[in-house]
């Protein structure tokens, strides 16, 4: 019997972008199972609740089956092992991100056992951040071509 390769795929989804979407849906054929995992920060103030973030990600991934979504509290590591996930599937726009993500990836290996998966984000894609997503909103503007 094989083991099933679940991976997380973390963030805030404050909201949900195309550039997220790009991501789940291309490591949907290298996981049997993909858990988007919704982090909630006490000290964080987010523009979406969580029920409505929880309810776009569903919504976005309702057609597959093997993409499930979930909130949770604390290390993101911990959260893996809980729900016997092996991977933590990231995607990354560019360099920066890649400088951020890489010293997290080491430190989940060496001290958790998750290993970290990065998919380069589709070029069309690459400008989208929720951060730039929230701003628009904020200022009245158009987000509809930035989310699903």
């Amino acid at each position: 019997m094989s083991l099933k390769k679940i991976a997380v795929f973390p963030g805030s989804f404050d909201p949900i972008t195309l550039g997220h979407v790009d991501i789940i849906k291309r490591a949907i054929p290298l996981f049997d199972s993909i858990i988007v995992a919704i982090g909630t920060n006490a000290a964080k103030k987010y523009m979406w609740t969580l029920e409505e973030r929880k309810e776009k990600l569903e919504k976005a991934f309702s057609d597959y089956p093997n993409v499930s979504v979930a909130d949770y509290d604390g290390l993101t590591a911990a959260f893996c092992k809980e729900h016997k996930a092996q991977f933590i599937l990231r995607g990354l726009r560019n360099a920066t991100d890649f400088t951020y993500e890489q010293t997290i990836a080491q430190a989940n290996q060496k001290v958790n056992g998750v290993d970290s998966v990065f998919l380069i984000c589709s070029p069309e894609f690459s400008y989208i951040s929720s951060s730039i997503v929230r701003d628009i909103a904020r200022n009245n503007g158009d987000i509809s071509l930035l989310i699903p």
